[in-house]
């Protein structure tokens, strides 16, 4: 387990049970913008959908069914699974204006508008078209994604994070800390001053003691 997976398992947010999920991630500034301390926003109805019924994941490449891109083939860079919502990389795209400050207009940008699960569909290997998928389990048990239609296996997207690693193929370097050194316990906790621990450590004995200090 790395350093990293650690800090953000004890990071991790406790949200209220009607918090309202958007494209924002929770701990940004904008998400907490648009759910402000105190104010009940309008409740969103979503179709429930466990993780374990869950086909659609980042990387995977998808046909969109509805909309102005219907047709168009892209690849899934966000799941938002509290919405059922996947953003296809530049397809759905709006316009807007960002950075907007008195006279100026801001700058002119495309972002991409998030889909319904049921608004795109996964590709068939072996024609590219678009097909449904069922969960099965091979002879060696593995569970595996497998078309409807024509019986073709779907494999998963290698998992990558945010900022582009991929956790199965890393190679610690020369200036990486290993999970060891982390982990390791170098600082014992005592009720000793800075210095009362370098003298000891130093061999230093102390005869004097500190004049008794009163708060009041």
């Amino acid at each position: 387990m790395r350093l990293t997976l650690l800090l953000t398992m004890a990071a991790r947010l406790k949200l209220p049970p009607d918090y309202r999920y958007g494209m924002n991630r929770p701990w940004t500034m904008a998400a907490k913008r648009r759910n402000p301390p105190g104010i009940k926003r309008k409740k969103v109805f979503v179709e429930p959908i466990s993780k374990e019924d869950w086909k659609v994941f980042r990387g995977d490449t998808v046909e969109i069914l509805a909309g102005k891109d219907k047709g168009k083939h892209g690849k899934v860079v966000q799941v938002i699974h509290a919405r059922n919502w996947v953003v296809v990389e530049g397809l759905n795209t709006h316009y807007r204006y960002i950075g907007k400050m008195g006279d100026y207009r801001g700058t002119y940008v495309a972002s991409e508008a998030p889909l319904l699960l049921n608004q795109i569909s996964l590709i068939d290997p072996e024609d590219r078209k678009p097909t449904v998928v069922e969960w099965r389990y091979t002879e060696e048990g593995e569970k595996v994604r497998v078309s409807a239609r024509s019986g073709r296996i779907i494999p998963q997207p290698v998992y990558q994070r945010l900022d582009g690693i991929i956790p199965e193929q890393w190679i610690d370097g020369p200036k990486d800390t290993s999970v060891d050194d982390a982990l390791a316990k170098t600082y014992n906790p005592s009720l000793k001053t800075f210095e009362e621990e370098i003298m000891q450590k130093m061999g230093i004995v102390e005869m004097r003691r500190p004049k008794k200090s009163f708060w009041y």
